[in-house]
C-alpha cells in the first residue's frame, strides 16, 4: 500500500467465507422510467468480478436493486441461496451484503471512528466482534487509525473512501459491492483502494465491483460483464474482455 507498510494477511485476517451472489434476469428502474431490462450477473464465492459500461448503463442501479435500495420489478436476486429479490436492506445486510455507495454517502460531523462503528450496528454477530473488526480495518487502512477523532467531512477524498469501504467491512460481510471507489481520487489514493479491495477478495470475500476505470477494473477481475441500456452484452474473464478489440475501443481509446 502506497504510503505504508502492507499489512500481513494474519492482520488483516477477516475471518469469513464469501458467498454466491446470482442476479437473474433483473429488471429495475425509478417510478415510470425503467432502466434494467434483462440483466443476468453471477458472482462466485470468493471471486472478483468487475461489471462496466458507459454512463446511465445500469451499473448503480443494479447495485442498489442488490443491496434492496431500489425494489426489481422482474428477475431475482439471491445470495447465499436467499431469495433477496424485494427484501429490505437491513435484512440482506443481515445475510452478509456488504455496500460501498457511489459518493461514500459518510456522516460528515461524525467522527472517522464514529463512521465505521456503524457498519456493524445492523447485525448482532459485527457488533460482538466490534473492536477486533475495527483493528482489522486500521490494518487495512493505518491512516484511518491516525485520523480515528476526526470527522469525516474534513478527509480527503481518498480518506473518505477508505472509511466507506472499512464501514462496509465492519458488517462482516461474505459480498461485497463497491461502486465507482475511484471518483474523485488521485491515482496514488486509486492505488491504495484498490490494493485494499484485492486483499480483501483474497481473504475470501467475494466482490461485485463497478468502476469507470475499466483497465484497472479488468486486470483485477477473474470475469468481467458490459452492460449497455440496461442489459449484459457481454461477458468473459477480465483479461479476455481487456484483450477484446470492442471492449478495447469503447471503454480504453485504444
Amino acid at each position: 500500500m502506497s504510503g505504508t507498510q502492507q499489512p500481513s494477511s494474519s492482520q488483516t485476517q477477516l475471518d469469513r467465507a464469501g458467498q454466491e451472489l446470482v442476479i437473474e434476469h433483473l429488471a429495475a428502474g425509478y417510478g415510470k422510467v425503467q432502466v434494467l431490462w434483462d440483466v443476468s450477473v453471477r458472482v462466485g464465492p470468493g471471486e472478483f468480478v468487475a461489471m462496466i459500461g458507459a454512463n446511465g448503463a445500469g451499473k448503480t442501479t443494479t447495485l442498489r436493486a442488490v443491496s434492496g435500495v431500489v425494489k426489481p420489478t422482474g428477475g431475482r436476486i439471491r445470495l447465499g441461496g436467499h431469495d433477496i429479490t424485494r427484501a429490505a436492506p437491513s435484512d440482506v445486510v443481515a445475510l452478509g451484503l456488504g455496500h460501498v455507495p457511489e459518493g461514500r454517502e459518510l456522516f460528515a460531523m461524525m467522527s472517522v471512528r464514529e463512521n465505521l462503528e456503524l457498519g456493524a450496528a445492523m447485525r448482532p454477530e459485527a457488533r460482538a466482534v466490534q473492536q477486533h473488526t475495527l483493528e482489522q480495518v486500521y490494518a487495512l487502512f493505518p491512516r484511518l487509525q491516525e485520523r480515528s477523532k476526526q470527522l469525516a467531512g474534513t478527509l480527503s477524498g481518498g480518506e473518505q473512501q477508505m472509511v466507506a469501504v472499512g464501514r462496509a467491512l465492519m458488517g462482516l460481510p461474505s459480498v461485497l459491492v463497491v461502486d465507482e471507489p475511484s471518483l474523485g481520487l488521485s491515482p496514488l489514493m486509486t492505488q491504495t483502494v484498490f490494493e485494499a479491495l484485492k486483499a480483501v477478495n483474497a481473504e475470501g470475500v467475494s466482490v461485485l465491483l463497478v468502476e469507470q476505470n475499466v483497465g484497472l477494473s479488468l486486470r483485477l477481475a477473474h470475469r468481467a460483464y458490459v452492460l449497455e441500456n440496461g442489459q449484459v452484452v457481454k461477458e468473459g474473464t477480465g483479461q479476455a474482455l481487456l484483450a477484446d478489440p470492442s471492449v478495447r475501443a469503447a471503454y480504453l481509446a485504444l
